[in-house]
């Protein structure tokens, strides 16, 4: 195995499979196949051809798109298509910071293809013996990939949040970060991807931050969705993450961003430029 792998992961799909899902002259997203002849039964909501599943001109701004979305994605729910709502509406927009054209239930993004965002923080501390890194295992009972490693604090970028407001609020939830120690977080870009997976395609970016923590700081979760904390050399951190398939798959990307910068995969490595062009695809 190798980063390599890691990456690929992350950027395995088949649009052979989807076709676009367009708003308002856009495309916003990607429809699989099937779901698309499911969306064709609202055809007050839908325009399904084989080209593309078209929201309904008549759907003429963000609240009654917004309105009718939730209607559709209550039915899924009911047929055990989408699973896991969340009650927490993602914005549907053609570019980050783009006024939003609708709004849509979390759980539903991946079935609609849509590009989400997150923000994701590297918890690190500096020892005599060199950088080690804050990890979490994800709760046994969370719905999606559950006891998996996971970065020290992550979370979805909801509509109507800033992004640093955002993982301040991830900081106190997921690690019990207190809030003045959050906001030193060092914004340190950000990487894409597009993976396949079984409830759709996603398309997502991860917005990166590093903070470095003081030695005798222990995080604590406070929400129920990490089970344990781990503080980890980071040369066991990068062989977990080359060798195994252990964390979230989204999670190794970041933690690689982190070793490239910090130089643990260093420019002479042999895949040096493949990965760091890999992170942004």
């Amino acid at each position: 195995m190798s980063f390599l792998d890691r990456i690929a992961e992350c950027n395995t799909h088949d649009l052979s499979k989807f076709r676009p899902f367009v708003v308002a002259g856009a495309r916003v997203g990607w429809v699989r196949h099937a779901l698309a002849e499911r969306l064709a039964g609202f055809g007050n909501i839908f325009a399904v051809d084989a080209q593309a599943v078209t929201l309904s001109p008549a759907l003429a701004d963000s609240a009654a798109r917004s309105a009718a979305l939730e209607t559709v994605v209550a039915a899924l729910e009911r047929e055990g298509v989408v699973a896991g709502n969340r009650r927490e509406p993602y914005p549907v927009s053609t570019a980050f910071g783009a006024p939003p054209l609708l709004q849509i239930e979390r759980a539903a993004i991946p079935h609609f293809g849509v590009r989400a965002y997150g923000v994701h923080m590297n918890g690190y501390v500096r020892r005599p013996d060199g950088l080690h890194m804050w990890i979490g295992r994800r709760a046994r009972n969370k719905p999606t990939y559950p006891g998996m490693l996971d970065n020290m604090v992550a979370g979805g970028q909801p509509i109507s949040i800033g992004l640093l407001d955002n993982l301040v609020k991830e900081c106190k939830e997921e690690a019990n970060i207190p809030a003045a120690l959050a906001r030193q977080a060092v914004p340190v870009g950000a990487i894409t991807y597009c993976a396949e997976a079984p409830d759709g395609l996603k398309p997502d970016v991860q917005f990166c931050y590093d903070l470095e923590l003081p030695g005798d700081f222990v995080p604590a979760n406070t929400d129920g969705e990490i089970e344990e904390f781990y503080l980890w050399p980071i040369d066991k951190v990068a062989a977990t993450v080359r060798d195994t398939r252990e964390f979230k798959f989204n999670c190794n990307l970041v933690i690689i961003d982190f070793l490239v910068r910090h130089g643990v995969i260093p420019p002479e490595h042999p895949d040096y430029l493949d990965i760091a062009q890999g992170l942004r695809r």
